[in-house]
C-alpha cells in the first residue's frame, strides 16, 4: 500500500499581508459618488423655482432654491445626495414668465454642470 505524504504549500512572506489588505478593501463600502451639479441659467429669464428629485420618486419635494432666485447668467451648485444611492434625477425649472422645463433621467454622478439655454 502506498502512502501519500501531505504536501505543504508555503506562501511567500508578502502574500498574507496582501491577502488581508484585499479582504479589508472588499469589506469597505464603495466610494460615494459626487452628486454636486452646477446649475447654470443661460436663458433670458430668471429661474424662480428649481426642483430635483430622484427618478424613482413620485413627487418633486421642496423647491431647492427656496427664497432665492437664479438670474440670467447666474449659477448655483446643488448637492443631489439624498441618501437614496440614486444617480438618476429629474429636474424641473420654473421661470419668471411661468414657463416650466422638465428634464428627465439626468445622471448627477457623471455630470458636473447642467445648463439651461
Amino acid at each position: 500500500m502506498t502512502r501519500f505524504a501531505p504536501t505543504r504549500f508555503a506562501l511567500p512572506r508578502f502574500a498574507f499581508p496582501a491577502f488581508a489588505a484585499l479582504l479589508l478593501a472588499s469589506a469597505l463600502p464603495a466610494r460615494a459618488e459626487d452628486r454636486r451639479v452646477e446649475i447654470v441659467n443661460n436663458t433670458g429669464y430668471t429661474i424662480t423655482n428649481f426642483y430635483g428629485s430622484n427618478t424613482g420618486s413620485n413627487s418633486w419635494e421642496e423647491d431647492i432654491l427656496g427664497k432665492d432666485l437664479l438670474p440670467p447668467g447666474g449659477s448655483v451648485v446643488i448637492n443631489f445626495d439624498d441618501a437614496s444611492g440614486y444617480c438618476m434625477f429629474d429636474f424641473k425649472a420654473v421661470f419668471e414668465d411661468g414657463d416650466e422645463i422638465v428634464d428627465e433621467k439626468i445622471d448627477v454622478c457623471t455630470i458636473g454642470t447642467f445648463t439651461y439655454h
